[in-house]
């Protein structure tokens, strides 16, 4: 029976929040002119700079995520890419498909404050960390 501390289902959620940003920001990386084209089509300056921050963003934030690497703060700032980038690129919610996918980047940031609220989980590189620490406390008070 799993418990809260053995579920796999956080790792699991983790790994499908991650995977829209990594495939994203690996998309962005073999096709960098097609997004600073874009960028600049919706009036954004400094589109270069703009290109960089999302592939470290979107990749570096999506493998930490789905690693369960510093896992709250990773949430906490693809949670905070995804409003901007939502209000930014889809804020013409007249159109219904605009609308679908400011509600996408909503939902997605809605599903990573969760993971900032309640944490990586039992199979993460957090938890790992967490474990050897206590271990190491552990050995420290025997002493």
């Amino acid at each position: 029976m799993n418990t809260k501390q053995t579920s796999v289902v956080p790792a699991i959620g983790r790994v499908l929040l991650a995977a829209i940003f990594i495939l994203s920001g690996l998309g962005k990386l073999m096709a960098p002119a097609a997004t600073i084209g874009y960028m600049q089509a919706m009036g954004l300056p400094l589109a270069g700079a703009g290109l960089a921050a999302a592939i470290v963003v979107e990749l570096g934030g999506g493998l930490l995520l789905a690693l369960g690497y510093r896992t709250r703060v990773a949430a906490l700032v693809l949670a905070a890419f995804s409003v901007v980038t939502g209000l930014v690129f889809h804020s013409a919610i007249g159109d219904q498909n605009q609308m679908i996918h400011l509600l996408k980047n909503f939902a997605m940031a809605g599903g990573l404050l969760q993971v900032v609220a309640f944490g990586a989980g039992a199979y993460s590189l957090d938890a790992r960390s967490a474990q050897k620490a206590a271990a190491a406390v552990g050995r420290v008070s025997a002493a």
